[in-house]
């Protein structure tokens, strides 16, 4: 069978096999399922436990978009932080059964699950997400078209953050006019960053 584009590849240091933990909030400690894909692999303790450090400003109830969502673990993190509706795309039905049987288990109806192509999902009509988990495929070019697809189709706006994830050995993606890296780090064969827009880089006053 032909490897999804929304899987997530990489490969996520400690934990159970075919299990990942959240880290904090309502569900904290909670460990949860991880769809039986070749590949998918949810993003590191450490990288989640850093990225919902700078995030904990705006979660509380943020309207968030998890693109190639995998086993989710992003969404599902900031769900149990308080995150007001987490809609998860990915175009593997394995994946979603995972997710909608995740949510089921949590009792939370704030998740929705979408099985469609991330490139697809952003062709659609838009509207405004606060936080956006863009975590592609690794080595495929796609962070910085999905990036750009995002900002000119209206699916993120001045008061958004975007999260870009891609490995270690990479440059980070290019930005569109007026967006920078805000936060970026390391952990392991990941680089990650939190994106911003900022009006004064793109010649604003």
């Amino acid at each position: 069978m032909a490897k999804s584009a929304d899987r997530r590849h990489k490969r996520a240091p400690g934990g159970r096999p075919g299990q990942f933990r959240i880290i904090g909030g309502e569900w904290r400690s909670r460990r949860l399922a991880v769809p039986a894909l070749e590949d998918v692999r949810p993003t590191p303790d450490r990288v989640r436990e850093t990225v919902f450090n700078w995030l904990a400003p705006v979660i509380a109830g943020a309207r968030c978009l998890d693109l190639y969502a995998g086993s989710g673990a992003l969404g599902l993190e900031a769900l149990s932080r308080g995150a007001g509706e987490v809609i998860f795309v990915d175009q593997a039905p394995a994946a979603l059964r995972q997710l909608a049987a995740n949510l089921e288990l949590l009792r939370c109806d704030r998740g929705r699950t979408v099985r469609m192509d991330a490139a697809g999902y952003l062709e659609g009509p838009a509207t405004r997400f606060d936080v956006v988990f863009l975590d592609p495929p690794y080595r495929r070019g796609m962070l910085a078209p999905a990036l750009a697809r995002l900002v000119a189709r209206g699916w993120v706006g001045a008061a958004s953050v975007v999260y870009l994830e891609h490995e270690a050995g990479a440059a980070p993606p290019a930005l569109p006019p007026g967006w920078v890296l805000a936060r970026s780090a390391a952990a392991g064969q990941v680089r990650y960053h939190l994106a911003r827009f900022e009006p004064h880089t793109a010649g604003e006053t």
